[in-house]
């Protein structure tokens, strides 16, 4: 997880240094799991040395916690940008997916970390972080589609909000580990008329 640039000077080489174990770290723990990961695997990979962890982050729970609130403003931020520039709100839900598609075809490993990582109980407040900015932006989205009457207004758009996520999530780790050659842009039209169909279509007619 390495797309911001940091600044010159000691902060800006400091904020590099914890983009680069962000970027092992991710790694390291897609690959092993969380518990089997260590301190040593992780600094070896980032070209650190141990103590480098240490002075960053405290601890590896701390790095964990660092880069799941790292990865998931970048991913709320990109998905926020995509709703913003639609017009109509079942556009921009159209939009929204694409956006999660092609982050997590940029950080894939990220995206099996948080399938298989950040639900512990461990990690509660990060998952009330990941409710908030990034599941919100699919409620925000479904919000508007409700007040402009495009869906009913009994629409439960925090559990639509979760399961597009999830939807989005599990099928981006299965294209990638089975189908690395199907175009996201298929994969996206397959999400959108299924979506279309179990949302869009939930129209005020019954």
């Amino acid at each position: 997880m390495t797309r911001q640039r940091a600044s010159g000077g000691e902060d800006g080489r400091r904020a590099a240094t914890r983009l680069r174990l962000f970027g092992a770290a991710v790694e390291v723990i897609a690959e092993d799991g969380y518990a089997a990961a260590t301190v040593e695997a992780i600094a070896e990979r980032a070209g650190v040395a141990k103590g480098t962890v240490f002075y960053n982050f405290g601890s590896k729970d701390g790095l964990f916690t660092a880069l799941l609130e790292h990865g998931i403003r970048q991913l709320a931020e990109t998905m926020t940008r995509a709703a913003q520039a639609q017009e109509g709100p079942l556009e921009a839900l159209d939009a929204v997916i694409m956006a999660q598609l092609r982050f997590f075809e940029e950080y894939a490993a990220f995206a099996r970390v948080l399938l298989t990582e950040m639900w512990r109980t461990a990690w509660q407040e990060t998952i009330a972080t990941l409710r908030r900015e990034v599941l919100g932006v699919y409620a925000d989205t479904l919000r508007e589609a409700v007040a402009r009457s495009v869906v009913r207004a009994d629409l439960d758009v925090e559990t639509a909000a979760t399961a597009l996520f999830g939807m989005v999530l599990t099928t981006s780790i299965e294209r990638r580990a089975l189908h690395p050659t199907r175009p996201v842009e298929q994969l996206h039209a397959t999400l959108v008329d299924l979506v279309h169909g179990r949302v869009a279509d939930h129209l005020l007619s019954e």
